[in-house]
């Protein structure tokens, strides 16, 4: 399940998150990070991911 959550980090970051964490504090600062430039959207999602 991994593995499908980083594609989607990939394609679209706080999909990714949210189905890591759901509606939290994490997936609203992805949103935020993901509109002020998408590679910083993909970093937070990837190390999401990666830390749980």
């Amino acid at each position: 399940m991994d593995i499908i959550r980083l594609i989607l980090s990939i394609l679209l970051p706080p999909v990714g998150v949210f189905l890591q964490v759901g509606f939290g504090l994490h997936f609203w600062l992805n949103i935020l990070l993901t509109l002020c430039g998408y590679i910083p959207g993909i970093i937070h999602a990837v190390w999401i991911i990666a830390r749980r």
